[in-house]
């Protein structure tokens, strides 16, 4: 569990991290992808694991390949 808790973490990291490169709010994001704020929130504090298609709308949204957003 300690190494799925790393990845959760990281990802919500780098998400929150091209959101605000690319001058979005969570609001924002929201309106590019239609997932919820409160959820982005969530997924941006590692509470919350994605599945493949919110990975892929996310990226797309962000306009970066969905690898990046699994960096660690």
């Amino acid at each position: 569990m300690a190494a799925n808790h790393q990845i959760l973490k990281a990802f919500g990291a780098n998400l929150r991290h091209f959101r605000n490169e690319k001058g979005l709010s969570q609001r924002d994001l929201y309106a590019l992808c239609n997932i919820d704020n409160a959820e982005i929130s969530r997924m941006e504090n590692g509470e919350v694991n994605v599945t493949l298609n919110t990975l892929a709308q996310l990226a797309e949204a962000l306009d970066i390949p969905a690898y990046m957003l699994l960096k660690q």
